[in-house]
């Protein structure tokens, strides 16, 4: 599993964290999204591959500017991780 965080601008409160979760969950088969509107970031967690580029444009389609994305292999945290 890879989480990719979206670095985003002009978000200023919970509708604006909504707007942009729906557009990714609409763009990408997404395992996951959350985003914050004063952390200024949105994570998504992902099985496959997806295009950095259009997860992009699909942010910025809701008036939203993507200042930054960084990716990382996701590993699980919690008390029976372990297990896995």
């Amino acid at each position: 599993m890879t989480q990719i965080t979206l670095t985003i601008d002009g978000m200023a409160c919970s509708m604006c964290e909504s707007h942009i979760c729906d557009a990714i969950r609409r763009a990408f088969p997404v395992k996951k999204v959350t985003a914050s509107h004063r952390a200024g970031q949105a994570v998504v967690l992902t099985e496959g591959p997806i295009d950095l580029t259009a997860l992009r444009e699909a942010v910025d389609k809701t008036g939203y500017r993507v200042t930054g994305v960084t990716t990382q292999p996701y590993e699980r945290k919690g008390l029976f991780s372990f297990l896995r």
